[in-house]
């Protein structure tokens, strides 16, 4: 198949890509490079550089490549940056989302999977949360999100375009050629790997006094390869109809504390730490149910042992130390 990847140069989009050559899909990568690496993507692969907002590029991009399918990676994604800057959230996360959807009706693509997220269930009361929770997003991340989800029923229910929504929790981990590298980073694990390397003087605890064992925050976390293979699964199965699905450990998730002493194990050095004040909005325990996607679409995270996820990162980041600008 002919499958265009909006933000295909990121962190999970460079993955999603990885996983999709090796099924043998011929790949189109679209990317303004706002946050996205060109150096994560293979010079086999086809790139093209422009904004969704390109209408003409993308336009002919559908046609040049006769596209398929799309997998929609290309968003913003900081929570913080969003409560101070909404409107960019909105333009880049649903209008340039809605830009996406009509040149795909304009080529007659029908089949897209989207990159979503956890964020669009705010602070649930139940944990672990599933698909059927309320959507309550607490920021413009999430809000911008939901919103595109919104509009992805509308044009299944107007124009027949068939959308699996992923909701994702946490990715984290590394293939063998693709990590993160992002400025500034927010992540959990690479920044204890980063305090590991030295590059780091420590990691901050946001608050040690919630209701869980250890007093810190509870997350999800999922090997990003696992995750790009749940989109190839999703992308196999729009022929029945459109779904949402949440992607994420299934387990009872770990605490900050539970992460940063992995991380010591793995590799083996001092990981300072210093507890700070808790961050408004934080909830104690954000956990992922993937019982459906695993019933429906016979998902199996092959990589989801914490220790595994945190090996592969310090891996990547012993390669590349600098990340994508070279070593």
């Amino acid at each position: 198949m002919r499958i265009l990847v909006t933000g295909g140069a990121g962190y999970i989009g460079s993955v999603v890509t990885e996983e999709l050559l090796s099924d043998g899909h011929t790949v189109v990568v679209y990317d303004n490079l706002s946050k996205g690496h060109r150096a994560s993507i293979s010079h086999s692969t086809e790139f093209v550089h422009a904004d969704l907002t390109d209408a003409e590029t993308l336009g002919q991009t559908f046609a040049q490549h006769e596209i398929e399918a799309v997998v929609h990676m290309a968003a913003d994604s900081l929570v913080g940056e969003s409560v101070e800057n909404p409107a960019r959230y909105y333009q880049n996360n649903l209008v340039a989302g809605l830009c996406l959807l009509n040149a795909m009706r304009a080529a007659g693509v029908q089949h897209i999977v989207f990159s979503s997220t956890a964020a669009t269930y705010g602070e649930p009361e139940e944990q672990p949360i599933a698909e059927t929770a309320p959507n309550n997003p607490t920021n413009p991340y999430g809000a911008s999100k939901l919103a595109f989800e919104h509009a992805l029923r509308w044009y299944d229910k107007a124009y027949d375009l068939r959308y699996a929504s992923l909701r994702y929790f946490n990715a984290a981990g590394a293939s063998e050629r693709c990590g993160e590298s992002h400025d500034p980073e927010t992540h959990l694990i690479p920044i204890a790997l980063q305090a590991a390397a030295g590059s780091r003087t420590h990691v901050e605890i946001y608050g040690d006094d919630y209701p869980t064992p250890d007093g810190t925050c509870v997350r999800d976390y999922v090997h990003v390869i696992d995750l790009a293979r749940a989109h190839i699964l999703a992308l196999g199965a729009l022929d029945q109809g459109s779904r949402i699905y949440n992607l994420g450990c299934g387990g009872a998730g770990y605490s900050v504390r539970e992460v940063i002493q992995a991380a010591r194990r793995i590799t083996g050095r001092p990981i300072p730490e210093r507890v700070g004040p808790r961050r408004p909005g934080d909830p104690a325990i954000l956990v992922a149910s993937a019982d459906k996607i695993k019933r429906e679409l016979g998902w199996n995270p092959a990589l989801q042992d914490l220790e595994v996820i945190i090996e592969s990162a310090w891996r990547w980041m012993l390669t590349n130390p600098n990340g994508y600008h070279g070593t």
